[in-house]
C-alpha cells in the first residue's frame, strides 16, 4: 500500500459551447477525439454533457483539478484562458470567451458514468 494519498480535486473548470443541431453528432466525435482525450491525460477527472434543443445543441465539459496552479500549468498560465480547437470556429455558433472556475466544496455519492 502506497503512502501517498490520491490527489483530490478542489477546482472545477467548466467550458460550454453551442453548435447547430444538425452538426452535433459530428462535433461530439471531433471534440472528444481532439479536445477531451488530451484533457483526460492532464485533469484529475473529466465529465462531458450534451443537451439537444430544437435548433442547437449545447456541450459542456467539466474538468477537475487539484489546484488552480495545476490548472494553470495546463492552460499555459491564465486558468481562464480558452484553448480553442482548430475546427471550433467551423462548428460552434460562437466561440466561447471564457470558462467558469468553481471551488469544489464537497462531493458525495457516485460521480457519474464512464
Amino acid at each position: 500500500m502506497s503512502g501517498t494519498a490520491p490527489k483530490q480535486p478542489t477546482i472545477a473548470r467548466i467550458w460550454r459551447g453551442r453548435v447547430r443541431r444538425e452538426r452535433a453528432d459530428e462535433y461530439e466525435t471531433y471534440n472528444y477525439e481532439v479536445g477531451i482525450t488530451p484533457l483526460i491525460e492532464k485533469a484529475l477527472g473529466v465529465q462531458t454533457f450534451r443537451e439537444d434543443r430544437e435548433t442547437e445543441t449545447e456541450f459542456m465539459t467539466i474538468s477537475y483539478w487539484e489546484s488552480v496552479e495545476a490548472m494553470s500549468r495546463f492552460t499555459g498560465g491564465d486558468p481562464t484562458r480558452i484553448h480553442h480547437l482548430d475546427r471550433d470556429a467551423e462548428f460552434l455558433i460562437e466561440l466561447p470567451k471564457s470558462v467558469q472556475i468553481l471551488r469544489l466544496l464537497k462531493s458525495h455519492g457516485n460521480k457519474g458514468a464512464s
